[in-house]
């Protein structure tokens, strides 16, 4: 598949996902909830400190929090740039699960996917929310 036509794809799924979620309102219940925190959809004119051209990015920020059982944070951060690298177009993709462990304290895992990268890579750690 075409790096083209899985950022159409993710890009049309996270925006229908943005769009429908965020006129919800918070389920409640003991079992299964959905809390939108932030949907973003920002873009941005490149340039670097000479005041050269540094293309475009078009960048997507979805963080939610949701109850299956227990209490989860699920984050997707996408920066789709055109004409920033050699590439004509390149992509960083990162998805987060999130489990807050006890105060500030809590557990992360990461899925990134990119350009930069011949194949995905999987973070694990703690945060510390501040």
């Amino acid at each position: 598949m075409k790096i083209g036509s899985i950022l159409a794809k993710t890009s049309f799924i996270l925006i229908l996902t943005i769009t429908s979620a965020s006129g919800l309102p918070p389920i409640d219940g003991k079992v299964l909830g959905f809390y939108p925190i932030t949907n973003e959809i920002s873009f941005y004119k490149n340039v670097d400190d000479s005041g050269n051209n540094r293309g475009q990015t078009l960048q997507l920020i979805s963080i939610n929090n949701f109850k299956l059982y227990t209490e989860f944070t699920f984050e997707f951060t996408g920066d789709f740039n055109w004409d920033m690298s050699n590439e004509r177009r390149d992509h960083y993709i990162e998805l987060s699960l999130v489990k807050k462990l006890a105060g500030p304290i809590s557990v992360n895992y990461q899925r990134i996917y990119s350009t930069f990268e011949t194949e995905p890579i999987n973070q694990f750690g703690l945060r510390l929310s501040l």
